[in-house]
């Protein structure tokens, strides 16, 4: 008789394949160590310490009451999409049709439909490296090919126009840009971004993942929309507005995108979830005030990690300045830093994410996020400094400066 095991449904090639995610594997063990009654400090995870403004939170409340429990229009409710087009033209000066935008269940939701529409089998898509750890895995799911670009420390990990150049191919259908930037905190400049869409023309579409945006602590981000018309952005609720739980987010995109969009969404999730909308556009309306005291907060926090890593010795070439991360240069004291962030875990308490897991360019480098309490990350910086000091660096590490 066959072994009952032999009969069990084998899992998809792709799921296979598919890499764990390094974040949520420090996070996990993270909160068995909690259990067993450590103390632990989580500087991982790229999540909002604070929680939703209270207005936004009044808002999705009544709309439950009111029953906005419901499927909606596929595109997202049309208030909604006519705050997003408001908020929009505040922050930029940009025009955004809201017939053009499509509100998702959050901004991975976008990001997905986006390369569903725009991806055939093969197609390449341009990504820095390193970059946000669900990129090429997302194109990778609709049998796309992510292309990793190498960016310098130095230059601010910014895409070199010379290296995308070189890169581009027939197969070429896309590049994702992403600034603010997870996992560095950095900002493409809007010249670099003008260059970008000079090289690209119309031929390749740039994706500019800005969810990050409003979180900017020295200059502005700006958006990819004010350089091309052509073009898509993806934003969302879940970082500007500390909303990650209410699963929001959307996409404005040429209107030649946005058919084949909304037929992909009404077959794939039918429409984002309902009273969250209305969370949203109070959120855009009325949250400006809860936004910038988090914001404000966020900058003491940047500025007291920056601090302590330079007292460290571990200085930070390029200082980040959006997002609420610091990637930081460890390669005079590792080699495999995977190996490296479980041992301050385990050692420590400190819970950091190991570089790896944003593309092979982010071997020697470990990811700080500051979206935890100024006490708690005083407390975290005084564990690894004390780590560190009684970790002798590695032999014939001396150039940590070439990015």
């Amino acid at each position: 008789m066959a072994d009952a095991g032999s009969r069990q449904p084998t899992c998809s090639r792709r799921a296979n394949q598919m890499p764990p995610f390094l974040v949520m594997e420090v996070l996990e063990r993270a909160a068995d160590l909690q259990r067993q009654g450590r103390s632990v400090i989580h500087l991982e995870v790229g999540e909002p310490d604070f929680d939703t403004p209270v207005v936004a939170v009044e808002a999705g409340e009544r709309a439950l009451r009111d029953g906005r429990t419901h499927y909606t229009h596929s595109l997202g409710h049309p208030e909604l999409r006519e705050a997003i087009s408001a908020w929009h033209h505040r922050q930029y000066g940009l025009q955004a049709s809201p017939d053009c935008i499509v509100v998702t269940a959050g901004s991975s939701g976008a990001m997905l439909l986006v390369f569903a529409a725009l991806l055939d089998p093969g197609a390449e898509v341009l990504i820095t490296d390193p970059h946000y750890a669900c990129y090429p895995n997302f194109i990778s799911a609709f049998e796309g090919v992510p292309v990793r670009t190498p960016v310098r420390e130095v230059d601010g990990f910014q895409f070199d126009p010379q290296a995308v150049k070189d890169n581009l191919g027939p197969k070429t259908k896309a590049l994702v840009l992403n600034s603010p930037a997870n996992p560095t905190g950095t900002l493409t400049q809007p010249e670099r971004m003008k260059e970008l869409v000079e090289l690209l023309g119309d031929r390749v579409v740039i994706i500019s993942d800005e969810i990050y945006h409003g979180l900017v602590y020295r200059g502005r981000a700006h958006s990819i929309r004010e350089f091309t018309p052509n073009a898509v952005v993806i934003n969302g609720f879940s970082k500007l507005f500390a909303m990650t739980g209410w699963r929001l987010g959307y996409a404005i995109v040429p209107d030649w995108l946005v058919r084949p969009i909304q037929k992909l969404q009404q077959n794939l999730f039918i429409s984002a979830p309902d009273f969250p909308q209305f969370a949203g556009i109070a959120a855009l309306e009325n949250a400006g005030e809860d936004v910038e005291r988090m914001r404000q907060c966020y900058d003491q926090r940047r500025q007291l990690v920056l601090r302590r890593l330079k007292e460290m010795g571990l200085d930070v070439l390029t200082e980040p300045v959006g997002a609420f991360y610091v990637f930081v240069n460890v390669r005079h004291y590792t080699d495999d830093v995977y190996k490296f962030a479980f041992e301050i875990l385990e050692s420590t308490g400190v819970a950091v994410t190991p570089g790896v897991d944003f593309g092979p360019g982010g071997q020697g480098y470990i990811r700080i996020s500051y979206a935890n309490s100024l006490e708690n990350i005083d407390e975290g910086m005084n564990r690894l400094e004390k780590f560190l000091a009684e970790r002798p660096p590695r032999q014939g590490t001396h150039d940590l400066k070439s990015g």
